[in-house]
């Protein structure tokens, strides 16, 4: 089976990527993990049989891989995960493998085990020699507070990780609550693995969205189709898996959460009626426009003045995701000019209307997430 280089170059001399020498550095770093797990145990002197001890190297050192949308860090993983010749290999989005967590220090806490997340993480480091993550991104305040320890027992139990984020290790759960008990963590993946950034200026995303509209309307099959296509174009999520996509809770402080239907790889899908038909304020839409660089809407109605609360809900949630860039993919009742016309609140409203236009142009779908400096 051709190795991870191998398999990188074929896609470059293929067309299908570009030359990019952040992307080919991440690629080659890969590589060398490979070659470091890959390779037998040293071995054992006569005297290490005898006092059943033997040399032990230090585990090789784990990969964070960030950077921007669409810059090629989940290709690099799979085509790590790929070529990588190790059966105790595991692969698992973030979100699906702290809800795992969760369930299972639950079920340790009720056998009365002593230190339940340590146990926890010694049985999922048994036979795991290497666990891939796509998209870490922290919101929940419960795995904050714990990952530096479980995560300091998951490695020195000999677990490897390698992961991919959007964000680098200082920007995760920023401004979170109780932060301070996630900074373990952070200088955890700053002592333990190798931060490597992905921010080239290529967008290769952007080419799987070509050719799909941002905004579908009228409601009905027609539209919802689209975006659907959208989201498993965005996520690689394949269609027939549709009924098992991740959902999600986003945490809103206070003790506050949303729950998210669907959540996977920085893209949420969401509801008119939920996000703009209950009372939410601008930090809600600012905790969705941070964690989310995609957001599929579905369900937006023509409004008028018997809806003047949820239109200056809407105004609210299109002024997060503009500022900090979102992309976003509707179904809506109209085109953005005739979703509010006339009534209290329409003249206003003109200026969601600009801002929904210009989330269509090519020029703004190629920016990257987050609030320009």
């Amino acid at each position: 089976m051709p190795g991870l280089l191998a398999r990188y170059d074929a896609l470059i001399a293929s067309g299908e990527l570009r030359a990019d020498p952040d992307q080919r550095a991440a690629a080659e770093r890969l590589a060398r993990l490979q070659d470091e797990l890959e390779a037998p145990p040293p071995p054992r002197r006569w005297y290490a049989a005898i006092l059943g001890s033997g040399p032990t190297a230090p585990d090789p050192r784990g990969v964070y891989l960030w950077g921007g949308v669409g810059r090629g860090k989940s290709m690099l993983m799979d085509l790590f995960v790929d070529t990588l010749a190790l059966s105790e290999k595991r692969r698992v989005h973030f979100h699906a493998f702290m809800l795992e967590v969760d369930r299972r220090i639950a079920e340790a806490r009720k056998a009365q085990l002593k230190d339940p997340l340590v146990a926890v993480a010694q049985d999922m480091a048994a036979g795991l020699k290497c666990l891939a993550f796509d998209e870490m991104v922290v919101t929940n305040t419960a795995d904050a507070a714990i990952m530096g320890r479980f995560f300091t027992a998951l490695m020195e139990a000999g677990t490897v990780i390698v992961t991919t984020s959007n964000r680098p290790p200082r920007d995760l759960y920023k401004d979170g609550l109780n932060r301070s008990l996630f900074l373990p963590f952070i200088d955890l993946v700053e002592r333990r693995m190798d931060v490597l950034s992905l921010n080239g200026p290529t967008d290769y995303r952007l080419d799987r969205i070509g050719g799909l509209a941002m905004w579908h309307a009228p409601l009905g099959d027609a539209a919802t189709a689209q975006v659907r296509e959208a989201f498993f174009r965005l996520t690689d999520f394949e269609p027939e898996d549709a009924a098992h996509v991740p959902s999600g809770e986003l945490d809103l402080g206070g003790g506050r959460t949303l729950y998210v239907p669907k959540s996977l790889k920085g893209v949420g899908v969401f509801s008119f009626r939920k996000l703009c038909g209950e009372n939410r304020g601008a930090a809600d839409y600012l905790a969705i426009a941070q964690t989310f660089h995609t957001v599929i809407l579905v369900g937006i109605p023509r409004m008028g003045p018997e809806n003047r609360n949820e239109a200056i809900r809407f105004t609210k949630l299109i002024d997060a995701l503009y500022e900090h860039r979102v992309k976003l993919f509707v179904t809506a009742a109209a085109a953005p000019e005739d979703l509010y016309q006339s009534g209290d609140g329409a003249f206003e409203f003109e200026r969601t209307v600009s801002r929904l236009n210009e989330m269509q142009s090519e020029e703004y779908m190629a920016l990257g997430h987050g609030v320009e400096n």
